[in-house]
This record gives C-alpha cells, sequence and structure tokens, in this order.
C-alpha cells in the first residue's frame, strides 16, 4: 500500500468525486492524492489540504471520475469517418469497407488512424480503449507514446488480411507481440478471432489453446445481427454462441461483442461460463443490427462493458455519448424507466469496462492503491444548472465537450481541453490529407 507519510506528487479538490466503487458514492469537497502515478489518498477536502503536496490543483465545479474505457473499436477506421454510410451491416462490409481496406490499409494509414483516434478519445474522457484492427505492432507503438493505455486485440481471420496473408502468421505475429509487451504497464495484447462466420473451427481451437497457455484474453464480434445466428443455424445447426460454448471458448477471459441476439440458452451459457458482454449501442442503432438486453444481462450477473465500435459505422468516439445512448435504450429495451440508471451507466463505462478488460485491480475506479486513470468533467455550463445529481448530469445533460482534464498512470494527457502530447493540428491536417486521397479513388 502506499506510504501515506511521504508527500503527495498531486492533489486534487473537485466539487464532486465519483469513485464508482463503492456503487453509487458522491463525495462532495473531497480531496484525492496521487503519488507514484497511483491514487495515495481519498479523504474530506479539509483533512487532504494538511497534507504536503507537490501540486495542488482546485476543480471548482467538476466532478473527478475514473477515466472511461471503450471497450472495444477498430482505432485505425477513423479514416474511413463517413465513408460508406446508411447501409446495412453485410453490405456496408462487404461491398465497402473490405474493398476500401484492401486497398489502403498498410502501416502509414494505422499510424495515422490510430493517432487520431487516440487523441479524440483523450479529448472525450476515454483513459483506456480496445482496439481491434490490422498491423497491431504498429497500434502498439502509438500507444506506446501517447501516453494512453489500452488493450490491442490481434485480428484473425481464415483469410487473408493487411499485414497477415494467412490466420496461422496472424496468431503467430499475435504471440509475438504478446511477448514483447507482457510487461508493459499500459498495453495488454489479447486475441481478436474477427467473428464466428470468418474463423473456423480449426482456428478457434488454436486460438483457445494459445490463449490458455499465455492467460490471454478473447475477444470477438458475436450475435451482432439477427441474420448471422440464423445463417449459422441454417448452415450448422447450432447459434454461433452455442458453437463457441461446444469449442471451450467462452469464460471470464472471453470479450463478446455486440450480443444483440440473446436466448434463453444463450443467457444461460453466458452466466454459467461467466463470459463478458461489451455493448455497442449506437454502431447497432445505425447498422439496424439490432438491441442488446442490457437489463436483462445486468439483472443476470453477466458483466456488460460499453464500446463505440469503429468511427466507420458510429460515427464517433464518444464514450459518454455512447453511454447516454445505452442508459436510454436500455430503458426503451426493458420497457421500464428504473432500467440502467445513471449510476449504473458510469459504472459500466469504466469499472465493467476494465473488468472485461481484465484489468479491474488497477484501473476502473477511484481507489487507494489503483492507479491514477481519472477525468475531470466541468458541470459549470449553462446546460448544466442546477446540478441536482451530478451522476445523472455527467450521463444525460453532459456531451464530451465539458471534458477538462485528463491523467494516465498519474500523468496528464489533456490539460483544460489541452492535448499535452498530441499535436491536435497537425493530426487534423493528415486526416484531411488522407481523405482527400481516399475520396479522390472511390465513387462518389
Amino acid at each position: 500500500m502506499p506510504n501515506t507519510a511521504a508527500a503527495l506528487d498531486l492533489l486534487l479538490l473537485p466539487t464532486w468525486l465519483v469513485p464508482v466503487e463503492p456503487a453509487g458514492v458522491v463525495l462532495k469537497e473531497h480531496g484525492l492524492g496521487i503519488r507514484d502515478g497511483r491514487i495515495a489518498f481519498i479523504g474530506p477536502r479539509a483533512a487532504a489540504l494538511k497534507l504536503g503536496a507537490t501540486e495542488v490543483r482546485e476543480l471548482p465545479d467538476m466532478l473527478l471520475s475514473p477515466g472511461l474505457i471503450n471497450a472495444h473499436g477498430h482505432a485505425a477506421m477513423t479514416l474511413f469517418r463517413g465513408l460508406a454510410d446508411d447501409l446495412p451491416l453485410m453490405t456496408w462490409l462487404e461491398n465497402h469497407i473490405w474493398p476500401a481496406e484492401a486497398k489502403w490499409v498498410d502501416e502509414a494509414f494505422v499510424r495515422d488512424g490510430t493517432d487520431l483516434a487516440i487523441a479524440e478519445q483523450i479529448k472525450g474522457g476515454i483513459t483506456c480503449f480496445s482496439d481491434m484492427y490490422f498491423f497491431p505492432k504498429v497500434a502498439s507503438e502509438r500507444v506506446h507514446n501517447s501516453g494512453i493505455r489500452a488493450q490491442i486485440a490481434i485480428p484473425i481471420l481464415d483469410f487473408p488480411i493487411p499485414g497477415a496473408s494467412t490466420a496461422d502468421e496472424a496468431i503467430r505475429q499475435g504471440v509475438e507481440l504478446f511477448n514483447d509487451l507482457k510487461h508493459h504497464e499500459r498495453i495488454k495484447v489479447t486475441f481478436g478471432p474477427h467473428a464466428p462466420y470468418t474463423v473456423g473451427d480449426e482456428n478457434l481451437e488454436k486460438i483457445r489453446v494459445i490463449a490458455e497457455e499465455l492467460d490471454a484474453s478473447i475477444h470477438m464480434h458475436v450475435h451482432e445481427t439477427a441474420f448471422e445466428v440464423q445463417q449459422a443455424v441454417e448452415q450448422h445447426g447450432e447459434r454461433p454462441l452455442a458453437r463457441l460454448a461446444r469449442l471451450g471458448l467462452l469464460g471470464p477471459r472471453f470479450q463478446a461483442v455486440h450480443m444483440t441476439q440473446i436466448s434463453d440458452e444463450d443467457l444461460v451459457m453466458l452466466v454459467e461460463s461467466n463470459t463478458n458482454v461489451i455493448h455497442c449501442p449506437e454502431s447497432n442503432l445505425k447498422l439496424a443490427s439490432g438491441f442488446c438486453p442490457v437489463e436483462r444481462l445486468w439483472q443476470a450477473g453477466v458483466n456488460v462493458a460499453v464500446g463505440t465500435d469503429g468511427a466507420a459505422s458510429n460515427n464517433d468516439l464518444d464514450l459518454l455519448g455512447e453511454t447516454r445512448t445505452a442508459a436510454l435504450l436500455a430503458k426503451a429495451v426493458a420497457g421500464s424507466a428504473t432500467a440502467l440508471d445513471a449510476h449504473r451507466a458510469l459504472r459500466m463505462a469504466t469499472l465493467n469496462g476494465a473488468r472485461a478488460l481484465g484489468i479491474e485491480a488497477e484501473v476502473g475506479s477511484l481507489e487507494i492503491g489503483k492507479v491514477a486513470d481519472m477525468v475531470a468533467f466541468d458541470l459549470s455550463g449553462l446546460a448544466q444548472q442546477p446540478v441536482y445529481d451530478p451522476v445523472s448530469q455527467l450521463i444525460y445533460a453532459t456531451g464530451r465537450d465539458c471534458v477538462k482534464h485528463l491523467w494516465v498512470g498519474g500523468k496528464q494527457l489533456l490539460d483544460d481541453r489541452r492535448l499535452t502530447r498530441l499535436d491536435e493540428e497537425q493530426l487534423c491536417a493528415t486526416a484531411k490529407a488522407w481523405g482527400q486521397r481516399i475520396s479522390g479513388h472511390t465513387e462518389s
């Protein structure tokens, strides 16, 4: 545990401190102290001011919470933002996205697109994100340089992809990257078989064995659409989740992304295996993929996290907005106004995300001893007045433009809405240049 006698590196004094754990707690006029990148003190303001600190920051009218965790996305797809909108999933993928990826995706594309995604996410209050995209080594280098935290899921499909001509090559590269980064403070490598309809049993078996050997997680799109489930039943006689259970993939290290189609039998499998579900409501709405029954899962004891999906199908990486959508949608789907209340919605975007990614011992809540991944939201604006419940205001009345400061491991990556490590002007110029190249070679 931290040495409480030594001086703090930084003392933060927000109006409201929301630790997320314990659940539903809002601490008013409290301080949070950081030492060596970890939370060393949480207590009343008067006690906090008696402590020695190298730097003291007053955060008036601000809510300090754990950093948001974007549990699913495809970072470099920011460069395809708005490329092929208003289309059904398989048309969007097969006729537009996959051809564009085959033509444009290389290491430079992934480098520039990931940088753009990281900057957008930091400005939106996200301290950790999960990325599942091509050239994962390049993405991990961008994460390392930026100071953000991430899970890098190695994309694996049965057919050639940018950066890997076979599934075996992708798996081999994944094992190498896992071993290279297994002691990295901010990067966790996992295996990302794309979906049940793009990865056969043989490769799923290989991934399961390797993931078990390495104690690595598996991140996969599952039950994204009714068509996917129906096709699997017609062709193979079983639902995709049942197939994954039969192959031994489900469990606490399995991250099932989307899950818009959940039968009673599916729910039993998720509960009994302790599998995580990652909910991407806005992408599912935009592609008309269906509705994940979040409240039903939550009440059954399934851990549900939230993700934005990629910017090509969302079209933003705004997890605060995503969480608001999730809270509102959960009520409509459950037919209950009490479903997924504001405090639980914030928990889904923080601690549940950390649990899904297997890093809840380190991040996801503001607790003494945990890593100082935090975000300060400014609730002083016109649209946030008056403040009765700051968490309700955060979820239902606040946008990502209210993100004021952000820290990862105690290091400030956003200071008064300004990026401290990334050049926003240069990122915009680079993205515009990519847009001009891509649009000049695609049909209008």
